[in-house]
């Protein structure tokens, strides 16, 4: 957006997650330890991961791309939220808006892709296992998490710019915890039903159809396995990490902006703050050969510990 179309100030103002409200305390808290725990849980994933041989296979390489994109996303827009709680100042520049947008929505979309090629990787794992080596070999991970990563990127360098060029005047105040594309757009002076049509594009390719990958690949899944109990369950557990992620955005992105208010735009906290700390316990720290790795690494750590002790 040209400097002309601003008004004198070049900060945007955040309201935050809750407006006025006696229990900042509280919620500097509960989101600070959310994050920690988001934080530490995908860091040990991606690092037990990397250091066991036994576990490098296609499963959990996605499963690190995935927990990779999980941290880079909720450092996008948490750290931020966290300091604004506790200051007076909850402004940011246009340009860093922009740079959030950007990070937030490349991620973001990274993620929608990789969470439907998971799901393709359980439905060849379990119903076509002996082409399973041939279909998800190595090359073809890396072109998987490769194309992710491209979707998304794309999705962030398509829609910024757009974002950052409608015309804003007016109050500058974000009614949200962060730069948030359908929140920026409200305080647009000008008619954004083209750039709302675009957006509604990019959703279908973004959403719909990893969610038609994802609900086509779990429901073969499922048919093949039968009746294994303990499977089923853990699809479950999937399934609703992926429809709270999907729906959260399905709502904020797709719907238009007539059919819910500013402050149900903030329903875009459950897929930034809550979405990065459940995905390692659903898919990976259940795993028995996460756990069995973290264990032996745990124990290590103790025995080097006691040798220390020794010679001290």
């Amino acid at each position: 957006m040209s400097m002309q179309n601003r008004t004198s100030s070049s900060d945007f103002v955040f309201l935050g997650l809750l407006v006025k409200s006696r229990t900042t305390g509280i919620v500097f808290a509960v989101i600070f330890a959310t994050f920690v725990l988001a934080i530490a849980s995908n860091l040990v994933m991606i690092f037990l991961i990397q250091v066991d041989s036994h576990i490098h296979t296609p499963m959990y390489f996605l499963l690190s791309q995935l927990s990779i994109m999980d941290t880079l996303s909720i450092c996008t827009t948490v750290p931020k939220c966290l300091v604004d709680i506790v200051s007076e100042k909850k402004s940011i520049s246009f340009e860093d808006c922009g740079l959030q947008i950007f990070l937030y929505m490349t991620t973001i979309g990274s993620e929608f892709f990789l969470l439907g090629l998971m799901a393709y990787d359980r439905y060849v794992a379990v119903c076509n296992p002996i082409r399973y080596p041939v279909l998800m070999n190595h090359r073809v991970c890396l072109l998987l998490a490769a194309g992710s990563w491209f979707g998304g990127s794309l999705d962030g360098f398509l829609l910024t710019p757009i974002t950052m060029n409608v015309p804003y005047c007016g109050s500058q105040s974000i009614n949200n915890f962060f730069c948030e594309i359908p929140a920026v757009l409200r305080l647009s002076c000008a008619d954004t039903s083209l750039y709302e049509t675009l957006m509604d594009i990019c959703c279908v390719l973004m959403l719909l159809i990893p969610i038609a990958i994802i609900s086509i690949s779990y429901s073969l899944t499922l048919l093949t396995i039968h009746c294994m109990g303990s499977v089923q369950g853990r699809k479950s557990s999937h399934l609703i990490v992926v429809s709270i992620f999907y729906g959260t955005a399905f709502y904020t992105y797709v719907l238009p902006q007539s059919f819910h208010t500013t402050e149900e735009d903030k329903v875009g906290a459950f897929y930034t703050i809550v979405t990065p700390m459940l995905n390692p316990p659903t898919y990976s720290l259940r795993n028995k050969d996460v756990i069995r790795e973290f264990k032996k690494i745990f124990a290590q750590c103790l025995s080097s510990q006691k040798v220390y002790t020794g010679y001290a």
